[in-house]
């Protein structure tokens, strides 16, 4: 997916459909959305072959203030896909090597951290955690490692989370266990991608 089809795909999530007003009024006055929009402008910057590239660096700076004033530890080369909702967003912390899907969202103090474990013949194995489409993650959640959120699953807030997550489960607690089976996804204006 594009990062502008994506972009349209985020601003679906945050108003229910698309339209460039809403965009423009995302952008102004939404921080959690803002730098949302800057990363994409980075990631279709860095894909472009044109002039467009030439304008990343000042992309990268427009985002690092984005984040800056969001509050967010939120890398432009994280692999995200479209319809991403932050509901808050402050203390959200995404480690690069994430990989997220489409329409998920992420509440405020969320971590998507690396893990880095020592295997038994004493080599670093280093893993990041999967969202697949349409997962939800609670305040405060803590997700770490290579693991896999399977899709429509949900997070409860505060979980702390080392293990795969089954498509469309409910997980809590620390250390998190699956609470619910067969839930249906909580994605609010799913955009259509």
């Amino acid at each position: 997916m594009s990062p502008w089809t994506a972009l349209k795909a985020d601003t679906h999530r945050q108003y229910g459909r698309y339209s460039l007003s809403c965009l423009l009024k995302g952008v102004l006055t939404r921080r959690n959305f803002r730098v949302v929009c800057t990363m994409r402008l980075c990631q279709g910057a860095a894909a472009s072959k044109g002039p467009l590239r030439f304008a990343l660096p000042g992309f990268k700076v427009l985002h690092r203030l984005a984040a800056h004033g969001a509050a967010m530890d939120f890398p432009w080369r994280a692999d995200i896909g479209g319809g991403l909702a932050l509901t808050h967003g402050w203390g959200l912390v995404i480690n690069q090597g994430a990989r997220i899907g489409n329409n998920v969202t992420l509440f405020h103090g969320v971590t998507l951290g690396r893990r880095d474990r020592i295997a038994p013949d004493g080599e670093r194995v280093t893993g990041f955690p999967t969202l697949e489409d349409e997962v939800w993650v609670g305040p405060h959640a803590i997700i770490v490692g290579g693991v896999t959120i399977g899709r429509g699953s949900r997070i409860g807030g505060g979980a702390f989370v080392t293990e795969d997550v089954p498509p469309y489960s409910v997980v809590s607690g620390n250390p998190a266990t699956v609470v619910r089976s067969a839930c249906t996804p909580d994605v609010m204006n799913p955009a259509p991608v």
